[in-house]
């Protein structure tokens, strides 16, 4: 298993957010958007809005937007592959990466750095392929080395000073549809997926 902490090991392209300092403009955006394969997302605080909500029988109950639903749907149309990247795991949870046809779930993720090179060399791929979205201090890890680093509006303080682009919607609220939408905008994807599904 690589180090992650052996910068001699590092391609010029396998540079996360730390190395970058700070958000990314536009055009900066968009080239690594276009190295993108991968789009993961962390659930709870991401998805969800990281509430945890428990039934008298003592199930775990969460809450997904619609819109994420459908973007994903597009996502996976114009190409990428979209996985789930979470340290829980619930029947909902499950559930959901089914009704979606999702490309992968990660889910009870007790060390977040492990898991995610073992998914590069499950899948082949290089981290300048990834884009990840995180919302608190255990995604850290995985957001210094993706290509793309992502986080919603109510992110830890931490996290939003490291990212790439501080989404500009609260988990839980449509993340994923502002995430998707973007990244694919500024591929040149979006306006033609939707005029060919939707007549524009």
């Amino acid at each position: 298993m690589r180090d992650i902490s052996d910068k001699s090991t590092t391609s010029p392209d396998d540079v996360g957010p730390e190395e970058a300092g700070r958000a990314l403009d536009d055009h900066s955006f968009a080239e690594r958007a276009a190295r993108v394969r991968w789009l993961l997302f962390d659930v709870d605080g991401v998805l969800t809005d990281g509430r945890l909500w428990f039934s008298a029988a003592g199930e775990t109950l969460k809450a997904f937007h619609v819109h994420d639903g459908l973007a994903i749907k597009l996502a996976q149309r114009a190409g990428l592959k979209i996985g789930l990247f979470t340290g829980r795991t619930s029947e909902p949870l499950h559930r959901r990466a089914k009704e979606l046809d999702l490309d992968h779930v990660i889910s009870a993720s007790k060390d977040k750095a492990s898991d995610f090179q073992a998914f590069l060399d499950d899948f082949s791929t290089a981290a300048d392929e990834v884009a990840f979205v995180g919302d608190d201090l255990p995604d850290m890890p995985v957001m210094r080395r993706c290509g793309l680093a992502m986080t919603p509006a109510n992110g830890a303080p931490e996290v939003k000073a490291a990212v790439h682009w501080v989404v500009p919607r609260r988990g839980g609220e449509g993340v994923a549809r502002a995430v998707i939408e973007r990244v694919l905008e500024s591929r040149g994807a979006w306006r033609p997926l939707i005029d060919e599904l939707y007549g524009g």
